[in-house]
């Protein structure tokens, strides 16, 4: 029969032992990649373990024991809160791509009515989106400061998006200095009313996806929806 210091000593072997495995264990899951956190099956192991080598002369206290269970009860509670919270991020996030896809259709309002010009007589080509059949109309060029800079004539079109170019000169045929411009458009409809429209206004066409990001197909490209400033 072992006496008390033998059993010290083969427990201490044990516990070196099992100190050895998990320190192994842990070395490979960081290898290979997988979670080196313990969780509550690794913690109900590790009590068994401790409980299995004890010293018979000396048993774990019930304080103890209890102690350690509160504390497994405590990282399973622990451990279901983030799976319910990751189920309820992924419902949430298909829910808000829904609500987006509904989106189609309306208009969006990028909150930017501007088109830049790099000042070398380059044109530059922009957008115009028409809510309405156009009669006649005019697309006015101003700077900064709300000096007007050209005009572009506009014809008789249908209601869409059309393209237009502006020469990147002013209206005595000097080159504009490079920066931004706005683009502001008056038009008369075929029932002779009064309408406005402006660069940076389209209809969203289109809805993508990109990993965690939300594009919305606006014009003739594709913007984050954190750049549409109000969708109507």
């Amino acid at each position: 029969m072992a006496t008390g210091y033998e059993n010290l000593i083969n427990s201490s072997t044990a516990s070196t032992t099992t100190t050895a495995t998990t320190t192994s264990s842990t070395t490979a899951a960081k290898a290979t990649g997988t979670s080196s956190t313990l969780g509550k099956d690794d913690f109900l192991k590790l009590l068994l373990t401790e409980m299995q080598y004890q010293d018979p002369t000396q048993p774990m206290d019930t304080d103890k024991i209890l102690s350690q269970t509160s504390q497994l009860a405590t990282l399973e509670s622990a451990d279901n809160t983030n799976n319910a919270l990751s189920a309820l991020s992924a419902s949430l996030q298909g829910s808000q791509q829904l609500s987006t896809v509904s989106a189609i259709g309306k208009i969006a309002d990028l909150g930017n009515d501007t088109i830049t010009t790099k000042g070398d007589g380059t044109s530059v080509d922009f957008p115009i989106y028409f809510p309405s059949n156009v009669a006649n109309g005019v697309a006015t060029i101003t700077d900064s400061n709300g000096n007007k800079i050209n005009t572009i004539n506009i014809a008789q079109n249908s209601a869409g998006t059309y393209s237009f170019t502006w020469d990147g000169k002013d209206s005595t045929g000097q080159v504009a200095a490079k920066g931004d411009y706005h683009v502001n458009v008056a038009y008369t409809d075929d029932n002779g009313a009064s309408k406005a429209t402006k660069v940076g206004v389209y209809p969203i066409d289109s809805v993508k996806f990109d990993g965690t990001q939300t594009l919305l197909g606006v014009g003739p490209n594709y913007v984050p929806l954190s750049s549409v400033q109000t969708i109507y």
